[in-house]
């Protein structure tokens, strides 16, 4: 068994809206509410959901870009060490920061435009580590072939490049601090679905060569069923279901997964598309339902799930599939039926 390398304890993030009325209080919005989950070494986790439903947030709480209203981040360093990442010394912070990297969804905009590729991808390496001119140069070539990038371009602007070479560049820049954690957040959901495989593809070849760890927050469910281990659904700031990929798409067991698994396209053109059309309004988030929040758009809700807020459990022989609803172990739910797939 992979060892756990993150551990994410009731991780809450609320935010202060301004009140339309004159002298009235900040609403407190909640993003993020009592998130909880384990992340083993070597693995990835994708993150799915709405939009809106809290994926980014959680992914940069988690990597101390955001700060959390509460909870912790427990990491598992390389010498076994367990450390609360959200509330180290700066000291500390830096020292573990290189381990924890982050590639964000538009790769152009996370590219400062006045800076040569070159610069961009050494810039973690100079601040993190202690090393000469040369030693620079060697890594980040070496780097740049590993991601597919020709070193010789390295002088360029990022204007001067593809989505696809510009992601590349951002891949490299997370990678050269051999980070053992990376946060994909929306990395391939900018480009052509041509250059979605390809980063998708190289994505997995440096996670077997370097032993890196995922944590892919995605709205495409496509993808996600292609490189996850396995997956976390988020509704509004909570995690209602989390499993491995094989359990999600064969046999999901909460309601909101079944309608998103509905709309996962069908490659074989004779399947009949079967899509759950949620009737109803996504809640306010800051002015959620009581009880199950995803009650007002659910089709087998009932008046327990209108007063009782259901908590996440573990059900099943293995205690590996856990979901928060109060009638997860009744519900016969469709997973996603392929018809006859294509070889």
């Amino acid at each position: 068994m992979p060892e756990r390398i993150l551990n994410v304890k009731g991780l809450n993030k609320e935010f202060k809206a301004k009140s339309t009325k004159l002298f009235s209080r900040a609403i407190p919005i909640k993003i993020l509410k009592d998130i909880s989950f384990d992340l083993l070494e070597g693995e990835t986790l994708s993150i799915v959901g709405e939009s809106g439903s809290g994926k980014t947030t959680l992914g940069r709480c988690v990597l101390k870009g955001m700060d959390a209203t509460s909870g912790e981040v427990i990491y598992q360093t390389e010498n076994g060490k367990e450390v609360d990442y959200l509330h180290l010394t700066k000291v500390d912070y830096k020292k573990y920061r290189k381990d924890l990297q982050m590639i964000f969804q538009d790769p152009y905009s996370s590219l400062n435009p006045r800076m040569t590729v070159f610069d961009i991808i050494s810039e973690p390496l100079i601040t993190n580590f202690d090393v000469g001119k040369k030693e620079i140069e060697k890594r980040v070539a070496e780097i740049a072939k590993k991601v597919g990038l020709n070193p010789t371009l390295l002088k360029r602007y990022p204007h001067a490049f593809s989505g696809g070479q510009r992601q590349r560049i951002a891949i490299a820049r997370a990678l050269i601090t051999q980070p053992r954690i990376i946060v994909c957040d929306e990395a391939v959901s900018a480009l052509d679905v041509s250059i979605q495989a390809q980063i998708i593809n190289l994505l997995s070849d440096l996670q077997k060569e370097f032993r890196i760890t995922y944590i892919f927050i995605s709205h495409d469910l496509s993808v996600v069923q292609t490189i996850s281990d396995r997956v976390a659904v988020m509704h509004l700031g909570r995690i209602v279901e989390l499993a491995s990929v094989d359990s999600i798409f064969d046999n999901p067991k909460h309601p909101y997964t079944e309608a998103l698994l509905s709309a996962v396209p069908k490659p074989d053109p004779n399947v009949k598309k079967d899509r759950i059309i949620l009737e109803g309004e996504v809640p306010n988030p800051g002015n959620p339902p009581s009880g199950c929040e995803f009650h007002p758009r659910c089709p087998y809700a009932t008046k327990k799930c209108m007063t009782e807020v259901p908590e996440i459990k573990a059900i099943g022989k293995d205690r590996r599939h856990s979901v928060a609803c109060h009638y997860a172990e009744n519900l016969q739910l469709k997973g996603v039926d392929y018809g006859s797939k294509a070889q």
